[in-house]
């Protein structure tokens, strides 16, 4: 039984060998391959790709509903995998810089807002004045890092499950406040008439709602998909820079790497103000799909998905995050049919990889070797009893 489960590893390892020992520029096709295959996969009408059940008809296709709320997710996982995976840092409240970004957008974005209302009577503008979502962008990311940095100020002197205690209190705090304050965040009855992104209409096709509507949706998984793309890249140049040399020295051992002369809070204050970024424009996309938020769409049961996402999928290799979010997003859309089942089934599945694989399904190589090392030093000390 051992050995059978160590194939699939075997054959990843093989895979990413040869993968690596092809020339450059063999890569760089392929990735221009699963770019433009990516960007094509809406309008691909064979299974499993199409015809994702719905609860209003049983063979309507919401296919590229689902893809965009995979490209949703998966930046939310990229984002998260910088906090876990790269800073080893446990973040059970990611929810929150997620209801953050949305709100950002909505409040500072909706004519109807009460923000928006403040603001205009202030400084006496025009009736239905609203900032331009291009306008709310900058603002969503600012936000979302300076919280960022508001809650791990106080907090990251903290480790382990003090922190993943602390930071889960964050997220239904969160949740609680844009409740509760109908003041300026609308309360319970939510934010409506967020902006969608320019152009604002489309003339050539003769479509009133504009280029971003409620028709088209693909044009919504192609924005997504673009954002997604930069930030991966944006991302990976950080995880080979300075910073994510030290990110990684304090997730392997926090006080050796402050030895060496890595300042640990800092850079955990860096890793949780870039996690919140990421997580606000998953967030600013979400709401300017929906067109609509309340303090319902961000309880604190997601940041559990979030988190389960990287793990699932190999905290610290971000293509492993990647993986675990297009799976736990994509397969609850599947088999909606067994919808009453997915509490259950999302739990055996949590249980069998980590007993499985407990490094993930696309591991981070070192990570992986750390827990081989610890399982063979187990082993030994067993066999010394």
């Amino acid at each position: 039984m051992t050995d059978a489960l160590k194939i699939p590893g075997q054959m990843l390892h093989t895979a990413r060998e040869r993968w690596h020992a092809l020339p450059r520029a063999w890569h760089r096709l392929s990735m221009l391959a699963l770019i433009a295959f990516l960007f094509y996969l809406p309008f691909l009408n064979i299974l499993p790709f199409a015809y994702i059940r719905t609860d209003l008809t049983d063979a309507g296709s919401a296919w590229d509903s689902v893809l965009f709320s995979i490209a949703l997710y998966t930046i939310v996982a990229v984002g998260l995998n910088i906090v876990i995976g790269m800073a080893g840092l446990l973040d059970l409240g990611y929810v929150g810089f997620y209801a953050i970004g949305a709100y950002s957008v909505g409040l500072f974005g909706s004519p109807s807002s009460p923000v928006t209302g403040m603001i205009r009577d202030k400084f006496d503008l025009g009736q239905g004045w609203a900032m331009a979502w291009a306008a709310c962008v900058p603002i969503a990311i600012a936000i979302t890092m300076i919280s960022g940095v508001i809650l791990g100020a106080p907090t990251l002197r903290l480790r382990g499950d003090y922190l993943a205690i602390v930071t889960m209190g964050f997220g239904e705090i969160i949740r609680i406040i844009l409740r509760n304050s109908e003041s300026w965040s609308g309360g319970p009855s939510g934010v409506n008439n967020i902006p969608k992104p320019p152009p604002s209409a489309a003339p050539q096709s003769g479509d009133p709602a504009g280029f971003f509507n409620v028709t088209d949706l693909y044009r919504w998984y192609w924005l997504a998909l673009v954002i997604l793309i930069l930030l991966m890249w944006a991302v990976r140049r950080l995880e080979n820079s300075r910073v994510g040399r030290s990110w990684l020295a304090i997730r392997e051992d926090e006080d050796a790497a402050a030895i060496m002369g890595v300042p640990a809070f800092k850079f955990k204050l860096w890793a949780f103000a870039m996690g919140a970024a990421l997580g606000g424009i998953a967030g600013m996309l979400f709401a300017s799909r929906q067109g609509y938020i309340d303090p319902g769409n961000f309880a604190l049961n997601l940041s559990f998905l979030f988190v389960a996402m990287v793990v699932i999928g190999g905290s610290g290799n971000m293509v492993g995050a990647v993986v675990g979010a297009i799976l736990l997003t994509y397969l609850p859309e599947r088999f909606r049919e067994f919808d009453d089942w997915r509490p259950f089934a999302f739990g055996v599945a949590l249980v069998a990889v980590m007993i499985l694989r407990p490094q993930g399904l696309v591991p981070n190589r070192r990570r992986a070797r750390e827990l081989e090392d610890r399982k063979h030093e187990a082993e030994e000390a067993a066999a010394d009893v």
